[in-house]
């Protein structure tokens, strides 16, 4: 009997005392009231595996103004009940207003296609960094 009390506290200990996650990103532009969500997005191996990746552009055609992950109660008990082999996470894209403005000149417009090998990809970055650093300037990047 000691022993089941003993396992019944640890187990009521180990999810009382859980924290949850929260991470947000923002990219500066003005949210819109247009909003994507996955509440369970499927990761594994204590998040090791992550969620597959969330193509919002279909919904945000003006750009993406704030992401936010979460651990939620219900992810966390999911995760609790199977030994963090599942975790899922809440995933919130919010939709930009209006898109970012980009100047007329195109000195400081990158592209990316996205068949581009890595090299390329790499090459094309290090450039816009360098010009980016030199000219003290933002620089565009373009992904197609």
């Amino acid at each position: 009997m000691r022993i089941y009390t003993i396992a019944v506290l640890t187990i009521l200990a180990s999810l009382l005392l859980t924290g949850c996650y929260h991470a947000q990103v923002t990219t500066g532009l003005e949210p819109s009231a247009q909003v994507y969500e996955d509440t369970m997005a499927h990761g594994f191996l204590f998040g090791l595996v992550p969620p597959s990746i969330v193509r919002a552009q279909d919904e945000c055609t003006n750009g993406v103004a704030r992401v936010e992950t979460r651990i939620s109660f219900v992810n966390g008990l999911l995760s609790a009940i199977t030994l963090n082999l599942y975790t899922p996470m809440h995933i919130k894209v919010t939709c930009a207003s209006s898109s970012a403005d980009i100047p007329s000149d195109r000195s400081n417009m990158y592209t990316i296609n996205r068949e581009d090998s890595d090299e390329v990809i790499s090459s094309t970055l290090s450039k816009a960094v360098e010009k980016s650093l030199n000219d003290n300037e933002p620089f565009y990047l373009d992904m197609k």
